[in-house]
């Protein structure tokens, strides 16, 4: 899933890029289609558009589709034998397509390749790729989570700025410290929403617990969720975590109506326009020193349908593409999903140091699944989320349930 609020936008449309091209072309040219959901400023329209031009035999046909489109209209058209050549898939996603057979095992053709090299990548994105233990796609770019907070409000409070909360026990102390409803500053700002940014905020936690979708209703996880309902019950969080996503949520820290808040690295721009005061970046807490850490993991992979009837150009093209992943942040602001490639300073303090504690917790990022169920174990999480902090059933109970209903579907 791409967390970020702009994919959540955008008109279904057709644009041919190689429309640039000379018109006369050769006859045994090949014509390849991507569907993406990335406009004209985002990665994806650019990159097809310039391979179109470096590859005189190949032509390219970029189309844009909707984010709620993108599932549904890839598997009819795969079904119905009108699939592109390459489509760029939400990470949790993929595994519905890899386990149907919709998509190509590139996992030989990875092998023999000098620009993809699976090593390279995190851990978290490539699992998002991987299913039966082959790879069915590159990973295209990548998101994660970690801790903002104010560090001038820390200061007012007695807190010190450079010793953020490092477990929950000290996130909830820390918040309990900085609420102050007289002056309508929240001390945590998150998103428990009931779709699936709720789940991509909580099964970190979940996991970080020693849980996992497998077994949501470990101790761990209840612990987990305790958690956030103490936060709740205190109304250190705003009321309406309940409803927001995570640009609105995070909002009312960029405003200063929240001392802390749980995001990504979507906020940093934004941040860095508005934001009036000392916001730094930490590590998400963890259960107690020393546990495991974990963090979720977001954004898009590339995939070539195996209907495909040039899977070897397809293939050269996610070459290129991947062969642009370092620069992926200096131009379209996201991340890239590899471990070897060093992000370029940006000119901007705060954001350096920030975008350094990003890729630092992109080392434990986890990929949701990967399961062909996916949209239906999260929603199971989401229902026992809500069920908890609006007081319908305790902890354990919600999860519990949680645990059953994804147990019938993982049958």
């Amino acid at each position: 899933m791409s967390i970020r609020k702009s994919l959540l936008a955008g008109a279904v449309a057709l644009a041919t890029i190689s429309a640039l091209a000379p018109e006369v072309m050769a006859a045994d040219e090949v014509t390849i289609t991507v569907w993406s959901l990335d406009k004209p400023e985002q990665p994806a329209w650019n990159l097809a558009r310039e391979f179109d031009e470096k590859e005189p035999g190949i032509k390219v046909e970029y189309r844009l589709i909707q984010f709620d489109d993108v599932v549904s209209e890839a598997m009819r058209a795969f079904s119905t034998g009108q699939a592109p050549d390459i489509i760029a898939i939400d990470n949790p996603e993929h595994a519905l397509f890899a386990s149907r057979g919709a998509f190509l095992d590139l996992t030989d053709l990875i092998a023999k390749s000098s620009v993809i090299k699976k090593e390279n990548y995190f851990p978290g994105p490539l699992n998002s790729v991987t299913w039966d233990g082959k790879l069915f796609g590159v990973p295209k770019a990548t998101n994660t989570i970690a801790l903002y907070y104010n560090a001038d409000m820390f200061k007012a409070k007695g807190l010190d700025p450079d010793k953020p909360p490092q477990t929950w026990a000290e996130l909830v102390d820390a918040a309990r410290k900085l609420n102050d409803p007289a002056k309508n500053v929240y001390g945590l700002a998150f998103s428990a929403k009931a779709n699936e940014e709720g789940t991509f905020q909580f099964l970190p936690w979940a996991q970080m617990g020693g849980g996992s979708y497998e077994k949501i209703n470990s101790e761990g996880a209840v612990k987990a969720l305790e958690t956030w309902k103490t936060v709740m019950d205190e109304k250190l969080a705003s009321p309406d975590s309940l409803t927001r996503g995570q640009w609105d949520s995070t909002g009312t820290f960029n405003s200063g109506n929240a001392a802390m808040a749980i995001s990504g690295p979507w906020e940093l721009n934004r941040m860095s326009e508005e934001a009036k005061f000392d916001w730094r970046v930490a590590l998400l807490p963890v259960p107690d020193a020393g546990a495991e850490r974990s963090s979720a993991m977001g954004d898009f992979n590339w995939a070539i349908f195996s209907s495909s009837k040039h899977p070897e150009e397809a293939f050269k093209a996610l070459e290129y593409f991947a062969s642009q992943d370092d620069k992926m942040f200096a131009k379209y602001g996201q991340l890239p999903a590899r471990s070897d490639i060093t992000l370029p300073a940006t000119g901007n303090e705060k954001k350096d140091a920030a975008l350094k504690v990003f890729q630092e917790q992109l080392k434990y990022a986890k990929a949701r699944g990967p399961h062909p169920q996916w949209p239906k174990i999260s929603k199971a999480i989401q229902d026992a989320i809500q069920a908890s902090l609006t007081g319908q059933m305790s902890p354990k109970d919600a999860l519990d349930q949680a645990a059953e209903k994804i147990s019938a579907i993982l049958g």
